[in-house]
């Protein structure tokens, strides 16, 4: 099959997930707006007939100066009048209708890219292939649906009007009504050219339109504000920006002259066309062969057939520009998720004597041509903490997202309690982990809620919320905030309280407390950013916070790494050496190395 040939089916078939997408988030509206739409599709053939009736009454009594002509005449403007008004009712209520429809596709829209975005896998997000796809269906979430909504009732309201006007001209003479659809081609195949190029140059610039969300992000957001100013960084960023936009401006004001171009040319064809017609009716009806009512309503109803044709041109040709917006959101929504969308066939045991074990892990991250790690084996036992130490870009995070469910291995098998971590639903196996990461991420609510996130199905009290942050060493913390533990945390919103890096790291070790289910705590550096009385007070109780439970910690702090029972050390993706503290920092190996000279460091 040819390409364009393609284009154009697939542009079919994105016109029927429009009326599906709009019929499934507003179905009694959609109902009504048929209704209305089949109203005002053949409110113009009435209205039509009886301007002919008017006119052709009124020439009568005026020809004949008939004094009680004026009632039959007066009969016609009521009804011509009745029917201006159930226009104008029509055209409000349609009104109401398209704007509730409007909303509630917006919403489907929004509802369905949040639940995609929740659900797609990780691996997704690091793939910039992905980023396009999600950019190109959010960057008109909230206004593509409405255009959608209006393009697929307009449609439908001038096919209905079309039929019936064109009916009535082909029935004047075969002529006219071929030349309506004469006149009206080049314009249809106008903006169907239009549409093509608009479809082109958004998939070719996708990239260049991100790039400037993310400059508006660096230069308005206070996650990047500091950083700007103390770097001087601002004039550098508005410049790219400006760069970048001006280039976008160009190409679009490229497309727009060109459309200009074709418009005007088709334009001067259907008017031509139109005086034509109106010249032919003007010769029959001075040789007597129609009346002028006849004449008023033929032309009439060609103007108004021509505006529903090229109204009904214009809005299929805003549907195949749709088409960009349908077909992306169309992908995201089908993207298929290997880990996130696997069916469990068993549950993830509570308890057991084997631990965690991974046996011959490899994994390789998508366009790379190097695994992040190769052949590891790992255990964890029930109660027994274990460490993970390398170099930065050693594998060390790479396995914690393995372990943690958000990618599986190439090859070997990572498994619980002697169950392989594929068996289970990803969401179940989670509920057995808590992860405390180095990035110390809340939400901007309030602190209650974000240590209650730790167990979303758990009814959080005071109590309970209170117990997990003296267990992370954050109830000094809390009780020094303006409300407790219903004070508002970050600056996006009223009435917030930004918290320092080791203090936000506090609240996350709570988080991870007040899940009391957990089987396995993941703490990836989690001392990086406390002060050494706190780390310290971190470490003496550390077993008693696990309470049994088996850990796995993450850190380049060997002050840290020395709690855990059995140490893993990582290099280029393999598991070199493996032992206790004792026995690793007299092995003259890679963690004697690291040690020793971490160790140089606090010698005076």
């Amino acid at each position: 099959m040819n390409n364009p040939l393609r284009q154009r089916l697939s542009a079919l078939l994105n016109l029927h997930r429009a009326w599906r997408l709009v019929w499934s988030a507003a179905p009694a509206w959609t109902a009504a707006s048929l209704l209305l739409i089949l109203v005002q599709g053949l409110l113009p053939l009435v209205s039509l007939y009886l301007l002919k009736e008017l006119v052709d009454a009124l020439t009568l009594a005026i020809a004949t100066q008939d004094q009680n002509a004026f009632w039959p005449t007066l009969t016609w403007v009521g009804l011509l009048g009745l029917a201006a008004l159930v226009s104008v009712l029509t055209a409000s209520v349609d009104g109401l209708v398209r704007e509730a429809q409007n909303l509630a596709v917006n919403d489907q829209v929004a509802a369905l890219l949040h639940r995609k975005s929740v659900a797609v896998d990780l691996a997704y997000y690091e793939d910039s292939a992905f980023h396009d796809t999600l950019h190109l269906a959010q960057q008109e979430a909230l206004t593509r649906p409405a255009r959608i909504v209006n393009g697929v009732t307009q449609s439908l309201r001038n096919l209905i009007m079309l039929t019936g006007i064109a009916g009535l001209l082909f029935s004047f003479h075969w002529a006219v009504g071929l030349a309506l659809f004469v006149a009206a081609l080049p314009a249809g195949c106008a903006r169907l050219v239009t549409a093509r190029q608009q479809h082109r140059f958004a998939r070719q610039t996708t990239e260049a339109e991100r790039k400037t969300w993310y400059h508006h992000v660096l230069l308005t957001s206070l996650e990047y504000a500091r950083e700007i100013r103390l770097l001087g960084l601002g004039r550098f960023f508005l410049d790219r920006d400006r760069e970048t936009r001006d280039g976008l401006r160009r190409g679009r004001l490229a497309i727009s002259r060109r459309r200009v171009g074709r418009e005007a040319g088709s334009g001067l064809l259907s008017v031509t066309v139109l005086y034509l017609i109106l010249a032919a009716m003007t010769f029959y009806a001075v040789q007597g062969a129609l009346s002028l009512g006849v004449v008023v309503m033929y032309f009439q109803g060609y103007q108004r057939a021509q505006a529903a044709l090229n109204s009904l041109l214009q809005g299929l040709g805003h549907l195949y520009e749709d088409h960009l917006f349908l077909d992306h959101l169309h992908t995201l929504l089908t993207l298929p998720n290997p880990v996130e969308g696997r069916t469990a066939r068993h549950r993830p045991a509570t308890s057991g004597s084997e631990g965690l074990v991974c046996q011959g892990v490899t994994f390789t991250y998508p366009q790379r041509a190097e695994p992040a790690l190769h052949r590891v084996d790992l255990r964890i036992k029930p109660g027994e903490i274990v460490a993970l130490v390398g170099l930065n870009g050693a594998g060390k995070s790479t396995l914690v997202k393995l372990v943690c469910g958000l990618y599986a291995p190439q090859q070997g098998t990572i498994s619980w309690q002697g169950q392989d971590l594929n068996d289970f639903q990803p969401a179940d196996w989670r509920r057995l982990l808590s992860v405390v990461s180095q990035d110390a991420m809340l939400f901007d609510t309030t602190v209650a809620e974000n240590i209650g996130f730790g167990d979303i199905a758990r009814r959080p009290d005071a109590d309970s919320l209170l117990t997990a942050a003296r267990q992370a060493g954050a109830a000094d913390l809390i009780a020094s905030l303006p409300t407790g533990l219903q004070t508002a945390l970050g600056l996006q919103f009223a009435g917030g309280h930004e918290l320092s890096i080791g203090e936000r790291q506090r609240l996350t070790l709570a988080r991870a407390c007040f899940r009391h289910e957990h089987q396995l705590l993941i703490l990836d550096e989690p001392s990086s950013a406390l002060d050494p009385l706190a780390e310290a007070g971190l470490i003496d109780t550390f077993r008693d916070l696990l309470g049994g439970r088996s850990a796995l910690i993450v850190s380049h702090r060997l002050s840290t790494i020395r709690l855990a029972d059995t140490i893993y050390v990582f290099d280029g993706g393999r598991v070199v050496e493996q032992g206790c503290h004792a026995e690793l920092a007299d092995s003259g190996g890679l963690y004697s190395r690291l040690y020793r000279a971490q160790a140089e460091s606090y010698r005076l």
